[in-house]
């Protein structure tokens, strides 16, 4: 277990319901106070980063899952005031911001936390979010949306370290245009995708991909792919996936919670969910299908106590080669305290945790 090299960080609830659409699981508020103290339990526990989605319509159902959310920037801007140490890696779609106003706020966020700053690009495919603003392209294919980001990144790094800036492109028109300062360090690009297209945007682009596999032997190769396309373009990159913990002081209580957690998920949030993005309607079928199989879990589900959860994940990243891996958790302040003290050390050491396991 390479425990050391590895990143960990989480996913903020910053939108109420966290990321299990359930009636039967704990409901996070999305509150900022709520995110703030996550925040701070994650830095004070050893966290290497903390990051946001961005949200923009709720998904309904009983539970009204992410009725209620924060806007990312500006939320993560104020934790990077709050913090001291971890990254502050917020989201940003592209089709709704243009690449000059979003450099300017993170060169804004970057000079807030001292060099901290990621920023995670959305590409989008969050039709009916975008469109209640009028702003869904729905002249532009899921490639074409790429290409569109592509020359958005492209300014966006040009305004981030060239005093001026003049460009006739495709989708935008710079003339003259400034922004200073010039963030130093450029804050970190992250993005998430494992189509193609996706995978070419990011390997040009980025320093660090999201991605997920069927099982452990397709997640190490879309890493694998990813890692030697951008060396193609001499550059390097990192591998992240996502996971969330269920942990308990045994293994059957752990897999206890698991199961009364998503005993009742809320079935009209996640329809609601596979709705609003610009897929088939045989793919929205499919995904809310295999969203209620899972209870409403949004991601991959690792249980059991601490001993078990150490080598779950340690086995995980041996396997699949990623660099580090996001968090969620149910309860995130309780459940994040516990992980810190008990997981946390022996993953970064690569040993097994103490305690039962069943």
């Amino acid at each position: 277990m390479k425990g050391p090299s590895h990143e960990y960080g989480i996913f903020l609830p910053i939108g109420n319901g966290g990321w299990i659409c359930s009636q039967s699981a704990p409901h996070p508020d999305g509150s900022y106070a709520y995110n703030r103290k996550a925040a701070l339990i994650g830095e004070r526990v050893g966290l290497d980063f903390i990051m946001s989605m961005a949200k923009w319509r709720g998904n309904g159902g009983a539970t009204d899952h992410w009725g209620r959310t924060l806007e990312s920037m500006t939320m993560m801007a104020a934790l990077a005031e709050a913090t001291d140490r971890v990254k502050v890696w917020a989201t940003v779609h592209t089709l709704l911001f243009h690449p000059a106003v979003v450099a300017k706020m993170f060169a804004t966020l970057a000079e807030i936390s001292g060099g901290r700053a990621g920023m995670n690009i959305v590409v989008g495919s969050y039709a009916q979010e975008f469109a209640q603003m009028g702003m869904w392209p729905e002249h532009l294919s899921h490639d074409d949306r790429y290409r569109y980001t592509e020359e958005w990144t492209t300014l966006l790094k040009r305004l981030w370290s060239e005093d001026s800036v003049t460009a006739d492109g495709e989708f935008f028109h710079l003339e003259d245009c400034q922004s200073r300062p010039h963030p130093s360090p450029a804050p970190t690009l992250i993005c998430a995708g494992r189509s193609p297209r996706g995978i070419e945007f990011m390997s040009r682009h980025c320093d660090a991909a999201f991605t997920s596999g069927y099982d452990y032997a397709d997640l190490r190769e879309m890493s694998t792919q990813l890692r030697d396309r951008a060396a193609q373009f001499d550059r390097t990159i990192k591998t992240y996936t996502m996971m969330t913990i269920v942990m308990d002081d045994t293994d059957a209580l752990a897999e206890q919670r698991y199961r009364r957690y998503g005993a009742v998920p809320d079935v009209e949030a996640l329809e609601n969910m596979a709705a609003g993005y610009d897929v088939t309607p045989q793919v929205r079928t499919s995904m809310t299908s295999k969203a209620v199989k899972q209870g409403g879990f949004q991601t991959d589900v690792v249980t059991g106590s601490p001993a078990t959860v150490v080598d779950k994940i340690g086995s995980m990243m041996d396997a699949t080669g990623v660099d580090g891996l996001m968090l969620i958790f149910p309860d995130y302040h309780a459940d994040l305290q516990a992980f810190g003290e008990l997981v946390l050390p022996g993953l970064r050491a690569g040993v097994t945790a103490p305690g039962p396991r069943q």
